[in-house]
């Protein structure tokens, strides 16, 4: 696995943020893609042997796309120079929540778990009530050693407690998150050693139980039909 190959094409694409440039340099993201998809078949394998629910995964599907949706956007730059995939059950869907992995040169990457999007409201209520229902579990979960020294809790929030809910509840602070999730920042250097999969490993399995409760909260959701 060539990460050098990623970060390089990468970098180029960010400064050549251009049509013209993406289309005459494609042997290039070829290249660079066929590694990310190697270090993320290396990933699934590892994960799974101790989330069997991963294994099945198809890494080309679990990938994003590099050209943004620039509609609505006063950024019209046409390509996001950063490979992005979510791994989890049910493959880059955000929900059940998984494992998402993040490569952007300039020290910008990173390691990510639970629930990244917050356009759900049904999603957000079941994390609350959950939250409410297993306080013990959640605060058990985030005060286990690994977890402080690795990991914040993360998430868009609400500036008050949300109506129906105690203010004075235990994990009442964690009620105003309308998103709940982790990110390990992942230096260049990082990504280059030979023991990046094993390290990256070791961070999503630390995100496992964050994950779970996670997962636990969200058993019925259905993702809105389009």
């Amino acid at each position: 696995m060539n990460t050098t190959a990623i970060l390089s094409y990468l970098s180029d694409l960010e400064l050549h943020n251009e049509r013209e440039w993406y289309h005459a340099h494609k042997t290039q993201y070829q290249e660079a893609n066929t590694e990310f998809i190697d270090m993320l078949w290396q990933l699934i394998m590892e994960i799974g042997k101790t989330d069997s629910s991963v294994i099945n995964n198809n890494p080309h599907d679990l990938t994003f796309k590099l050209v943004r949706d620039t509609r609505f956007s006063h950024d019209k730059s046409p390509y996001n120079p950063a490979f992005r995939a979510h791994i989890s059950a049910k493959g880059k869907l955000p929900i059940p929540v998984g494992y998402f992995i993040k490569i952007q040169p300039g020290n910008r990457s990173f390691l990510g778990g639970g629930l990244f999007t917050d356009m759900f409201k049904d999603a957000t209520n079941m994390v609350r009530d959950y939250i409410v229902a297993h306080g013990f579990e959640w605060q058990r979960i985030i005060n286990e050693k690994s977890f402080p020294e690795t990991f914040r809790v993360k998430g868009e929030c609400l500036k008050g407690i949300p109506r129906g809910y105690d203010p004075v509840h235990p994990q009442a602070k964690y009620l105003k998150n309308k998103s709940w999730y982790l990110e390990y920042p992942i230096s260049d250097d990082q990504l280059q050693k030979d023991s990046f999969i094993k390290f990256a490993t070791d961070i999503f399995i630390r995100m496992q139980p964050f994950n779970t409760f996670l997962n636990n909260a969200l058993i019925g959701f259905e993702m809105p039909k389009r």
